[in-house]
């Protein structure tokens, strides 16, 4: 059984409230779209850009199966196509940021209005909170490779002062 109120602080630690690892809203603060789009030679990962489009795309998902908008996966994108990324412009990596915003905020105004039992229903395969603690878990482990990539550009705080 999942709880509310604790589905409620990872949700919040996985944005913007500072826990164990930094939240996404202190990953992104002040990356540009040069360094959202950086790669390291010879590195087979993703940048940043990518990683925060892909958990925007698994974020818009469980919001379409709250809204009855949307009932399984889209049969014609695999989680390889969850990273791309549009055109490298400044005011399209701001927009990808704002994205992210308004999908993690509207998850957190469903979160916030649900019950106890809400959270145990199925949708359509699996319990309302374990998805959302499983978005939880994929925020924090794609935050991490987000510092990371910021750490090799040496774009991350040698010292981060924080709450």
């Amino acid at each position: 059984m999942m709880n509310q109120q604790g589905l409620l602080i990872g949700w919040d630690a996985a944005y913007d409230k500072e826990d164990w690892y930094p939240p996404l809203v202190d990953a992104l603060k002040n990356v540009t779209a040069e360094q959202a789009s950086w790669r390291p030679e010879g590195g087979h990962v993703n940048t940043i850009w990518e990683t925060l489009q892909h958990l925007v795309y698994y974020k818009e998902r469980l919001l379409k199966r709250l809204t009855g908008e949307e009932q399984d996966y889209p049969s014609d994108v695999t989680n390889d196509d969850t990273f791309a990324i549009p055109a490298a412009t400044e005011a399209e990596w701001q927009s990808s940021v704002d994205r992210a915003c308004e999908v993690h905020l509207g998850l957190r105004e469903k979160l916030a209005a649900m019950t106890d039992e809400r959270l145990d229903m199925k949708l359509p395969h699996r319990e309302v909170g374990l998805w959302l603690q499983q978005l939880i878990d994929h925020d924090a482990y794609h935050i991490g490779q987000i510092i990371f990539l910021r750490k090799l550009q040496r774009s991350w705080p040698e010292r981060r002062a924080f709450e």
